[in-house]
């Protein structure tokens, strides 16, 4: 049988100790070719990224408690009392996270915590800028700079979620542990008109705005690319495994995919003659499970939030033929409140 060597020397070679075992279950490992995975390859990356991320948030937390002047300067923002003891309690924040990543660097719930405090600091640098009395060039940059550290976060926390569940997926036969989200809405079309327009999936991306494109495969599976938190993107193939023309489809996420989930939507004529009633069920379970829950509400990426919007644009798509965006939908920036220019508004065709 093959051996394969983690990289990173330190255990004995030939020695097959399981993680519980194993307090570096990954680094200095060996592994047969049965055992080495995607998944343990994740797990690995992954830790590496979040030691890197442990110590910059001890470096960081250093500095916001005992520079805060120095840190506020640097960022651009008005040194007062109140921006000093904000400074301070982020510092401790940035210390507290990054032990526990140094600690646990394999771990997923510390790095979506980094995420959360992420999200924080975002906020925080939106309302300086709207500030007369900030620097807005120096919070300009220091806004990219976390964004930038922000996508790392989230990629490292993707990677330790995968390692920690297999790849987020659930055993065949199997429900998605996590959020079930359930929406419906009314549209001016015939329930046949309404099913065929859902049953070329191509289609899905014109009104689910998360989504960037729904290729089908053969048979009835089909790879779907969506858009995630702070600029990342996820994969994962589903399959339909029920669909009665008219009337409903049901779908589910494949056994290896990154994004666990089940949904089903229905279609039946609408009390009074008033069209058709999409019925929507989904079940997702969101990376580092009720955590990362959390930050995808902080981030709007909810998948109450989606499924709802997204159906709203469904609407306007049936009865209108395209989506209507608002301004804020455009400008995803601090802006003077206008209309967008034409060459701002995204096409709504997939």
């Amino acid at each position: 049988m093959a051996v394969r060597e983690a990289p990173y020397a330190g255990t004995p070679a030939g020695t097959l100790e399981t993680a519980a075992e194993n307090s570096a279950p990954l680094i200095g490992r060996r592994w047969t070719d049965d055992e080495w995975s995607p998944r343990h390859e994740d797990e690995r990356r992954g830790a590496g990224l979040a030691r890197f991320l442990g110590w910059f948030s001890v470096a960081l937390g250093v500095a916001e408690l005992a520079a805060p002047r120095g840190v506020a300067r640097l960022i651009g923002v008005d040194y007062d009392e109140d921006n000093r003891r904000l400074l301070q309690t982020l510092g401790l924040r940035e210390l507290a996270t990054g032990i526990g990543i140094l600690a646990q660097p394999q771990e997923p719930a510390w790095m979506w915590a980094r995420v959360g405090g992420d999200m924080m600091d975002l906020t925080l640098l939106g309302s300086a800028l709207k500030s007369d009395r900030s620097d807005h060039g120096r919070v300009t940059a220091a806004t990219a700079a976390v964004l930038g550290v922000t996508a790392l976060d989230v990629l490292t926390g993707q990677r330790l979620s995968a390692g920690r569940n297999g790849g987020g997926t659930a055993e065949r036969g199997s429900e998605p542990r996590g959020t079930l989200v359930r929406r419906t809405i009314t549209v001016r079309q015939t329930p046949a008109e309404v099913y065929g327009f859902w049953r070329d999936l191509r289609n899905l991306p014109r009104f689910m705005e998360h989504l960037e494109s729904v290729e089908p495969l053969e048979g009835n599976r089909s790879r779907w690319r969506a858009r995630a938190p702070v600029g990342t993107t996820v994969e994962w193939e589903a399959e339909i495994v029920e669909d009665r023309p008219g009337e409903l489809i049901s779908w589910r996420s494949v056994e290896g995919s990154e994004v666990d989930n089940l949904g089903t939507v229905r279609f039946t004529p609408a009390p009074g003659d008033q069209g058709t009633e999409i019925q929507v069920e989904l079940r997702y379970d969101p990376p580092a499970g009720k955590l990362g829950a959390v930050v995808a509400k902080l981030t709007g990426q909810a998948p109450e939030q989606q499924v709802a919007s997204d159906l709203r644009r469904l609407k306007q798509v049936l009865e209108t033929g395209e989506a209507v965006r608002s301004d804020a939908s455009v400008h995803r920036m601090p802006h003077p409140a206008r209309p967008p220019e034409p060459g701002e508004l995204p096409s709504s065709q997939p």
